[in-house]
């Protein structure tokens, strides 16, 4: 048989989805104001909607025998960002997502990431950060007043806070986006909820994202959807801000591997990395 120079195997077309870990919401410590929540892990599809109102991406063409590298990114501690998500390997464009920012809190503004922490509130007036293009939206603002702002979400800006001193409210998360790549409809990247003053309201939080509190510590987001870290009330140094939940990758070509590290999950074709892994076809 003859062999033709340059013709070689059809490339394995695969769509994707790589969520980076989210931010945690800030911690207040000894002074005398209320922390942001963390904003979302970046969000990045080839199906559905991706993040920061950016446009699809392009699916990703493979090669049979070439491992790929799947990096699932974790969340950020109290006061700490999220890691980044990635797919890499020979012969593709590596895919990236940038982690979340953490929320406001001995920090003031918090920090920019794929979506942006939430800005403090009290001891100055502080805005939200910014996200990333096409993987987040911005974290909302915070007062002088002691309003906190809701981390920036995968499809909506933070919620900026309202109303001052103990009834001061934080703001809400950023909206997330549902997605059905994995075989069934999960809601990931919502930014976490700020924190309040005492008799304030603190900010609420969905797809993943962590509720914001308005005594003891701002609450978790939720593991492998990229969830943004609630905030917290001011206090005696006690408070923290809650954990951004970790990433997720999500990789389906159409047919099943010839091999994987990292025990992913497996429905129908479509392979759910909640830890670092490769994949050959």
């Amino acid at each position: 048989m003859q062999i033709l120079a340059g013709v070689g195997a059809a490339p394995i077309i695969a769509n994707f989805l790589v969520v980076a870990g989210g931010g945690g919401g800030g911690t207040p410590g000894a002074a005398a104001f209320n922390s942001g929540g963390g904003g979302a892990g970046g969000y990045r599809t080839s199906s559905g909607t991706t993040g920061g109102g950016g446009s699809t991406m392009s699916t990703l063409e493979l090669t049979g025998g070439v491992a790929y590298t799947i990096t699932v990114g974790g969340g950020g501690a109290t006061d700490a960002s999220g890691s980044n998500s990635s797919i890499a390997g020979t012969g593709i464009t590596t895919v990236t997502s940038t982690g979340g920012g953490a929320g406001g809190g001995t920090a003031g503004s918090g920090a920019t990431g794929g979506s942006g922490g939430g800005g403090r509130g009290g001891s100055g007036t502080f805005s939200g950060s910014a996200g990333t293009a096409n993987e987040g939206f911005a974290g909302g603002d915070g007062t002088n007043n002691g309003a906190t702002g809701g981390g920036g979400g995968a499809s909506g800006v933070g919620g900026s806070g309202t109303g001052s001193g103990a009834s001061a409210n934080g703001g809400n998360g950023g909206a997330g986006i549902t997605s059905s790549i994995s075989g069934s409809s999960v809601a990931r990247g919502g930014g976490g909820g700020g924190g309040s003053g005492s008799s304030g309201t603190p900010g609420t939080a969905s797809a993943g994202g962590g509720a914001g509190n308005n005594s003891g510590a701002g609450n978790p987001a939720t593991v492998n959807t990229g969830g943004g870290g609630g905030g917290t009330i001011a206090g005696d140094g006690t408070g923290v801000g809650g954990a951004g939940g970790s990433g997720v990758v999500v990789i389906d070509a159409g047919v099943v591997a010839a091999s994987t590290t990292g025990s992913p999950t497996l429905s129908g074709t479509a392979y759910t990395f909640t830890a670092s892994g490769s994949i050959t076809y």
